[in-house]
């Protein structure tokens, strides 16, 4: 070791004490009990289960929205308001290629039953068929009057048999998602079945790799029945005859629990899914896992040993590579000859310690020197804004960043001065000095200038340009003593560097986010000594009337709001609001061919709105010609309003209308589903909300939108229903009936029901029990 290196010797300690604890698990592993193995598999059996229910979850969503999209179909309402015979075979064709949509590899969908009790028809993969004549109609019958809350339920497979469907034949059960109709009613008359054999439901739980953990799984629905068992011929009997008789008493969403199975001890783990209150879980036999489990611990224990002999060899053969890349970054840093020398070969970590101060050091050197260059990074950013390149609303904030808060906190009129040198032709300057003359003038314009009255000079292309700001407000002061101010630099320079300059200025203003108008207005200026002469003092106002350069007059803020109306597919407020924007349009005097300008930004505003919601320009304008094209031939104010209106903003506002009662029906008909579910609950609109993860007064705008009833006319008239129910076919006494249905006492609940049925809850009683 006398060979080594500090760091060396470090390297291999620190490898033989890194190895200890992994041997020290390895001895513990051995002697560990079976209950802490069985917790790591409960773990994985855990993370198993849930990941096959979000599996089985995914595929019963997706068949779940597939057959919601067959409901709000145009064809299905169609054919549901009426009586469907072998006659209208087009209306049926529709309706078979709804069906073959829903059926598919990926969904395992076998057959979809559509059903329609008021006209009597029924149609399947099979055909059509009078409804009260199907073999099962009983059944299906029951299953559309049904005030089961659960879409998902297990049914005979006899009862949807199709001579095609060769896997339903070969399977004795089927779960089937139901679909009542009308969905929003109270009353129903017709359905949608999507039947899926249980046979494939083993399909479904299939993970990648994990084919054989998941030929264990059982899954038993929210009626106690088995769905899915390694033993087939218990598919369809109660849980109970599987030895899982107590499931249902198991209180949590998730667990882990040992009981009895034929005589065995087992270690249950379960999930119950939030989605359809089914349970999926896995029996693991105890007595395998205590058998593995010292198997397990002599596995690792052997391999801990293995790997404490292998780190011994590795450190010490690594040990002697260990100190290259140290030696190699002491000779970068050219301190190799300085460490051998001295004889400190074990204090390599002081001496790079050493040189990174020094490195420190010098960054602080360039830190400073980078602190210089930021005046040249002000300069650029002023010039930017001088040439219009930073946003109007941005300038104040730039200008305040670099330090010139103060003058703008206090500057009440401000003008941009414009300052070139005339020519040099017949002075005792060449053009080689051109540069170093602009630059005389630029450092004379700061000394002649205080700092508080003006923005840094800056050069842009040829000219320096700086702002003069003044606390006054009177704009003949003002103007007169940035007279004097130009009339004093002219003679300064004139003096000093022989010299003719001109100088233009803007219009006064007022808002620093001008700055680039105002700029332009100085060049302007500027251009006249090509008929005023050399040595001018051109002010902006002289000859613009005292108008800006740039007078904006396109209505912005009509055009902000006629979007935003388009956007929240608003017509009856989007149509005025494009009238006000024609009017303040064609009332600015301009020539006619310049009314195309302030149309054609219109009509591109309003195709970005189009792209930007992903709206094809197909889906609008089928013609050969471009809009613009279109828009451009047209020339009385009446016809470009209405060619606007029904050619570009009216197709938009009803693909986007389109797009929103689509998402209306999804949400009605998720909070009608909480109703049925939560109804016998302190259920809110809120909760509700929460659930949904929208805002709560949106939700009420689109259930009373859907259903002409809000959130809480529509629960209360679903609990009257229940209660009606209860009252007709239970012997439920009524103050049940009305804790049930969350009244403080049954005397509300008597009088609200009197109120809607016009008798008490008794007298109700009565008369259908009679009947």
């Amino acid at each position: 070791m006398k060979s080594l290196t500090f760091l060396s010797k470090l390297t291999i300690y620190g490898f033989l004490l890194s190895t200890l604890p992994v041997l020290f698990i390895g001895i513990f592993s051995y002697f560990t009990s079976s209950n802490e193995i069985q917790s790591h598999v409960n773990q994985g059996k855990q993370q198993l289960i849930r990941q096959i229910n979000s599996n089985v979850e995914q595929k019963l969503m997706t068949v779940n929205q597939t057959l919601n999209q067959v409901i709000h179909s145009t064809v299905f309402q169609k054919a549901m308001k009426q009586k469907l015979t072998e006659n209208d075979f087009a209306l049926y064709n529709d309706l078979q290629n709804e069906i073959r949509y829903m059926q598919s590899f990926d969904t395992k969908v076998e057959d979809v039953i559509l059903m329609n009790e008021r006209y009597n028809w029924m149609v399947k993969n099979s055909g059509l068929y009078p409804f009260e004549q199907y073999a099962h109609y009983a059944e299906l019958s029951g299953l559309i009057h049904s005030s089961d809350n659960t879409d998902w339920i297990l049914t005979p497979t006899t009862w949807f048999y199709s001579e095609e469907n060769t896997n339903m034949a070969s399977c004795e059960y089927s779960i089937s998602l139901i679909k009542k109709w009308p969905s929003a009613g109270l009353e129903h008359y017709g359905a949608a079945i999507a039947n899926i054999p249980v046979c494939d439901l083993q399909q479904l739980v299939q993970l990648d790799g994990e084919s054989n953990a998941s030929d264990s799984i059982i899954i038993i629905d929210s009626k106690g029945l088995l769905l899915l068992h390694p033993d087939a011929k218990l598919i369809g009997h109660l849980a109970a005859d599987a030895g899982l008789a107590d499931f249902g008493d198991w209180n949590t969403a998730d667990g882990q629990l040992r009981m009895k199975l034929n005589g065995s001890n087992f270690a249950i783990t379960y999930h119950r899914s939030d989605l359809n209150n089914w349970t999926y879980l896995s029996a693991t036999s105890i007595s395998s896992l205590t058998s593995e489990s010292k198997k397990i611990g002599m596995y690792t224990a052997t391999v801990c040993f293995l790997m404490l002999i292998i780190s011994i060899v590795v450190a010490w053969l690594s040990s002697r590579r260990m100190y290259s890349p140290i030696e190699r970054l002491l000779t970068q840093l050219r301190l190799r000859s300085n460490v051998v020398s001295s004889g400190r070969r074990a204090n390599e970590f002081q001496v790079i310690g050493e040189q990174m101060q020094h490195l420190f050091q010098s960054n602080e050197r360039l830190q400073d020197e980078a602190n210089r260059h930021l005046k040249q990074v002000k300069l650029f950013d002023l010039m930017r804004a001088y040439q219009g390149a930073i946003k109007q609303s941005d300038v104040a904030e730039r200008l305040i960043r670099f330090g010139y808060g103060l003058q703008l906190s206090y500057w009440k009129t401000m003008v941009v001065m414009n300052v070139q040198i005339d020519s040099i032709d017949g002075t005792r300057y060449k053009k080689s000095d051109m540069e170093l003359l602009q630059f005389a003038v630029h450092n004379m314009l700061q000394e002649l200038i205080p700092v508080d009255d003006r923005l840094d000079p800056v050069f842009i292309d040829g000219t320096i340009v700086t702002l003069i700001g003044s606390e006054t407000e009177q704009l003949k002061l003002f103007k007169d003593n940035l007279n004097d101010l130009a009339v004093r630099v002219q003679e300064h320079i004139a003096t000093v560097l022989s010299l003719n300059i001109s100088i233009g200025h803007s219009l006064p203003f007022h808002s620093v986010s001008t700055i680039a108008v105002a700029y332009r207005e100085g060049l302007e200026a500027l251009k006249h000594r090509i008929h005023l002469g050399e040595g001018i003092i051109v002010p902006y106002e002289s000859f613009s009337s005292g108008k800006h350069y740039l007078n904006l007059t396109y209505p912005t803020h009509l055009e902000n709001e006629l979007i935003d109306a388009i956007k929240l597919t608003e017509p009856d407020k989007a149509k005025p609001l494009l009238n006000q924007l024609m009017r303040a349009i064609f009332t600015i005097e301009l020539p006619p061919q310049e009314y195309q300008i302030p149309m054609s930004r219109l009509l591109n505003n309003l195709l970005i709105v189009m792209q930007e919601s992903g709206i094809s320009l197909k889906s609008i304008h089928q013609g050969n010609d471009s809009l613009f094209e279109e828009m451009l031939d047209l020339h009385i104010v009446a016809e470009i309003e209405d060619w606007f209106w029904t050619t570009v903003i009216k197709p938009i506002i009803g693909i986007l209308n389109d797009r929103q009662n689509t998402q209306y029906h999804n949400l009605s008909e998720k909070m009608i589903e909480l109703v049925r579910r939560y109804y016998d609950t302190d259920l809110t609109l809120e909760q509700c909300a929460a659930t949904l993860h929208y805002n709560a007064n949106y939700l009420s705008g689109v259930f009373r939108k859907e259903t002409n009833y809000s959130f809480s006319e529509y629960l209360a008239m679903y609990r009257l229903n229940m209660a009606k129910k209860w009252l007709a076919e239970t012997s439920m006494p009524i103050k049940d009936i009305a804790a049930k249905l969350q009244y403080n006492n049954p005397q509300n609940f008597i009088r609200s029901f009197r109120k809607a049925e016009g008798i008490t809850p008794g007298q109700y009683r009565e008369k259908h029990v009679a009947v």
